[in-house]
């Protein structure tokens, strides 16, 4: 999800790979949010458009083509748009970012490092934990995603007894190239599974142009009681990555089988989703929205229900009180 101030109206990428069997296309919606009294009533918020996204200028994606996860508005009339990929695909798919324009065309490609390319085995992104996020720092010069847990090459995914480094990646939006990256340690998930489980980086979204971000973890168990007993666990920390250590050059976090020395991100929480004392879906996504009448800042959140009907889409609107820097 990504506001769009000059119209006025926020933009929501549908995570369809466009293999359903409704064979509806790669999409985002443009959707209006009524936030004008400080409250997003049941019936504040309507769809005004569907945009269709294209594999390039001319062709649309193959069904199956891509895992859509990131969306943020870049300089006015462009997105930067993101895809896990595919590791089971035949080829491998290869995540990716890229830039369109809002008519849902490509106009730029950037560079993946090929740490994150897959190999399906031992090597890049594991399946369904690559580019979940993406966002701008306020001055619109650094586009930031994160892996959602750890590359193959840098130890195991997230458990109920172990945490995952995952990392964060910033990319230079003028020269379109990746200038930093940070080691992000994810926590374990929040409850037991004997079926399935999963915690990682969901989103990552900067305060400032000094490396203080809110990172979002979203951890589900299947059969969980937690999240209003949806098994979904959301928080979100605000993190530094002033004293972290920059490992755009380590290919891997780990040598011989042992854990370089590096110095992660500093994070603390500072909200949790348990607290609404509502169900929790599978919160995804969050964009700043427009100030509120006393000066606090919008944050808008969406889930992604799966097209799952044991599932539902979700939409909260926080107000955050943030200091400025000294």
């Amino acid at each position: 999800i990504t506001f769009d101030p000059g119209r006025s109206v926020y933009h929501v990428v549908s995570d369809d790979q466009g293999n359903r069997p409704t064979a509806d296309p790669v999409r985002y919606y443009s959707v209006e949010i009524d936030l004008t009294n400080g409250i997003l009533e049941a019936d504040g918020l309507s769809v005004v458009n569907v945009t269709t996204l294209y594999e390039d200028k001319k062709s649309a994606f193959a069904p199956g083509g891509l895992d859509p996860e990131g969306f943020t508005l870049a300089r006015e009339g462009f997105f930067y748009f993101s895809s896990e990929g595919n590791i089971f695909a035949d080829p491998i798919i290869d995540p990716f970012i890229r830039r369109y324009n809002t008519q849902g065309r490509m106009t730029a490609d950037l560079p993946i490092p090929g740490k994150y390319l897959p190999n399906g085995v031992d090597w890049g992104v594991r399946f369904n934990l690559g580019f979940e996020s993406l966002n701008l720092t306020p001055d619109g010069r650094l586009l930031v995603t994160a892996g959602e847990a750890a590359l193959f090459q840098d130890g195991p995914a997230a458990t109920f007894t172990n945490g995952s480094l995952a990392r964060i990646l910033m990319f230079d939006v003028a020269h379109r190239e990746p200038v930093a990256e940070y080691v992000y340690e994810v926590a374990p998930w929040a409850e037991p599974s004997a079926i399935f489980g999963v915690n990682g980086i969901v989103e990552v979204l900067p305060i400032d142009n000094a490396g203080t971000m809110l990172v979002m973890e979203r951890s589900f168990s299947v059969g969980g009681v937690l999240g209003g007993g949806t098994g979904n666990v959301v928080i979100i920390n605000e993190i530094s990555t002033a004293a972290a250590t920059d490992v755009l050059d380590l290919d891997a976090l780990y040598e011989s089988g042992i854990l370089v020395p590096v110095d992660s991100v500093a994070k603390r929480q500072v909200f949790a989703f348990d607290d609404l004392g509502i169900p929790i879906d599978n919160i995804e996504g969050m964009t700043f929205g427009p100030d509120l009448p006393d000066g606090r800042k919008t944050l808008v959140i969406v889930s992604d229900n799966n097209f799952s009907a044991g599932q539902f889409t979700q939409f909260i609107a926080l107000a955050l009180d943030i200091e400025p820097a000294s």
